[in-house]
């Protein structure tokens, strides 16, 4: 399948707000669903100023990668805060760190970010003590101090 990118000029997208952060708001358009992947996701999302791309986490068995296209943000990896912009490449793999974008600037963060779409995988929100468990499209969030081991 194929995009122009005329094609993707006239996507309107979609705006998602997190789940858990309503603070992180953008804008998305999907590349991958209009051209028919399933297995990967690519998204060109837009952020706008003030506002994060999507709540601190790390992923259990998803990788994810952002590349920077436009706008400037203040990027935290685990404990680390650095300020990425236009040309900068973020790459987020499985059982790493904890990651999120903040757009700082004064004008629309505009990345391309790719991530596996695996039909089940463990998602930790570390600020908020939460875990997502994601299988086969039923999602379900308990609190870090609820989670019980089993012993076998």
């Amino acid at each position: 399948m194929y995009l122009s990118a005329q094609d993707i000029e006239r996507m309107e997208g979609t705006e998602k707000v997190h789940f858990l952060n309503p603070q992180a708001v953008r804008r998305n358009r999907s590349l991958g669903d209009a051209v028919g992947l399933e297995r990967l996701g690519v998204h060109l999302i837009t952020v706008p100023p003030g506002h994060y791309s999507t709540e601190y986490h790390a992923h259990r068995y998803e990788e994810e990668a952002v590349y920077v296209l436009s706008g400037r943000a203040r990027a935290t990896l685990g404990e680390d805060t650095l300020a990425v912009g236009p040309g900068d490449f973020l790459g987020y793999p499985t059982n790493g760190t904890a990651h999120d974008l903040y757009n700082d600037g004064d004008e629309p963060l505009v990345c391309l970010v790719v991530g596996q779409r695996l039909a089940q995988d463990v998602t930790d929100y570390p600020r908020l003590a939460k875990r997502l468990y994601r299988n086969s499209g039923e999602w379900d969030v308990v609190d870090h101090a609820d989670i019980r081991p089993v012993r076998r």
